[in-house]
C-alpha cells in the first residue's frame, strides 16, 4: 500500500493502481475518452491529465502508476487549462451536430463540454468546425454506421477489436490532431475479418460509431441474460415506450462487457409481428393456432402411435444452446425416461 494525497486529502491505496483508479476509490471524477479498464492504457485522448507536486509536466492519470508520497491535483488551474485545450481541439475537428446526433444526451464530449467550465473559446470552435470539409459517412455495414467527422481518435474501437475481440477488423495509424486527417485514423473499418460484433460501437464515447437502428437517450435499462446460446452473456436491454430499442453489454462474469453480433443486434425478434405467440397444428395442409392443451394432446397421441408402430428406437431428441442447463437436463431426461433410448444430441456438441 502507498500513502498518497489527492487534492491535499490523505489516503492509502494499492501500489498497483493508476492515478485514475486511485481517484475512483475516492469518488473523484476525472474526464476521459480512451480509458477502459479492460484495455492496456495508452493515454491517447490527453484529457485525463493531472498535476503532481514537484513535477513540471502534467501526466495522464490513466497511464501513470501511483508512487508513495505523491500529492496529486486533479483540478488545478494548470490542469483545467490543458483540458480546455484538448476539448477545444477535439471540438474544432468535430462535426457539431449535437441536436441531430443519435448520441445526444449520452455523449462524453457533449457532457464534458457542458459540465466543465474550462473556458473553451466557443467562437474559435464554431469557426474552425465550419471550415472543415465533411468526409463521407460509411454505412456499408448492415448493422452500424461509421461517421469519421465525429471521430475523436480515442482508438477505443481499434483497441477493443485488437485486444479483446481479437478480430483485427479495424486498421489504425498515427495519432494527434495536427499530423493526421480524420480519414487517416481508421483507414478501413469493417474489413473482411470483421464479424459485426458491434463491440467497437459499444465502446465509442461519441457518435462516430452508432447502430443503424437504436436509441441512446431517455431509455430505461433492464439487466438480463442473452438468450442466443449457453454462454450466459449479460446485457442491458434499452427500453423506450415499452419497446426494446437497443442492447448494451454488461460486465458479466462470462462476457466482461463483450457481445457477439447476435447478442448486440439480434433483439428485434422480440417485437416482430411474425413472432409466434401460440402453438400451431397443421390441419388440412395449413397451420392453425391451437391451445397448449390441444398441442400437448396432439404430441402425446403422435408419440404413442409412433411407439406402437416403430418402437422406442424411432425417437430422437436434439436440444439447443439457447436453452438453460436446467432445461437441457430435463430434455435429455425426457428422452431417456419417456422415449426410453439414448438418442440425444446437442447443437453445440461439435
Amino acid at each position: 500500500m502507498f500513502n498518497i494525497k489527492i487534492n491535499d486529502i490523505k489516503t492509502q491505496v494499492s501500489n498497483e493502481l493508476t492515478i485514475l483508479e486511485a481517484c475512483k476509490t475516492m469518488k473523484i471524477d476525472i474526464p476521459n475518452f480512451c480509458h477502459d479498464e479492460r484495455l492496456v492504457p495508452h493515454a491517447y485522448c490527453g484529457i485525463c491529465v493531472v498535476e503532481i507536486e514537484g513535477k513540471d509536466e502534467l501526466v495522464p492519470a490513466c497511464a501513470t502508476k501511483v508512487e508513495d508520497g505523491m500529492n496529486i491535483f486533479t483540478n488545478s488551474r494548470k490542469v483545467r487549462s490543458q483540458r480546455a485545450k484538448v476539448l477545444e481541439n477535439i471540438m474544432c475537428e468535430h462535426a457539431l451536430e449535437c441536436t441531430t446526433c443519435i448520441r445526444t444526451g449520452n455523449c462524453k464530449l457533449q457532457d464534458y463540454s457542458n459540465e466543465y467550465s474550462y473556458g473553451i473559446d466557443k467562437n474559435r470552435v464554431q469557426e474552425e468546425s465550419s471550415k472543415k470539409k465533411l468526409l463521407p459517412i460509411d454505412d456499408s455495414n448492415p448493422l452500424f454506421i461509421y461517421d469519421p467527422n465525429k471521430c475523436i481518435k480515442c482508438k477505443k474501437c481499434f483497441r477493443v477489436c485488437e485486444e479483446l475481440q481479437s478480430t483485427h477488423g479495424i486498421e489504425c495509424e498515427l495519432r494527434g490532431y495536427k499530423i493526421e486527417r480524420r480519414d487517416q485514423l481508421i483507414e478501413e473499418i469493417g474489413k473482411p475479418e470483421c464479424v459485426s460484433c458491434g463491440n467497437c460501437v459499444s465502446v465509442c464515447p461519441v457518435g462516430a460509431l452508432t447502430p443503424k437502428k437504436g436509441e441512446f437517450y431517455n431509455v430505461k435499462k433492464v439487466r438480463t441474460t442473452c438468450p442466443y446460446c449457453g454462454v450466459g452473456c449479460q446485457f442491458d436491454l434499452k427500453i423506450k415506450n415499452d419497446q426494446i430499442v437497443g442492447v448494451e453489454p454488461a460486465n458479466g462474469d462470462s462476457n466482461k462487457g463483450l457481445l457477439c453480433v447476435k447478442g448486440k443486434f439480434g433483439y428485434k425478434f422480440v417485437n416482430h409481428p411474425e413472432r409466434l405467440t401460440a402453438p400451431l397444428i397443421k390441419k388440412d395442409g395449413k397451420f392453425e393456432e391451437a391451445t397448449w392443451e390441444e398441442a400437448y394432446d396432439f404430441i402425446a397421441d403422435k408419440f404413442n402411435s409412433i411407439k406402437e408402430k416403430h418402437g422406442h428406437e424411432a425417437f430422437a431428441g436434439l436440444t439447443s444452446a439457447r436453452c438453460t442447463n436446467e432445461e437441457n437436463f430435463l430434455f435429455q431426461k425426457m428422452v431417456r425416461a419417456v422415449m426410453k433410448n439414448n438418442n440425444i444430441d446437442h447443437c453445440a456438441r461439435l
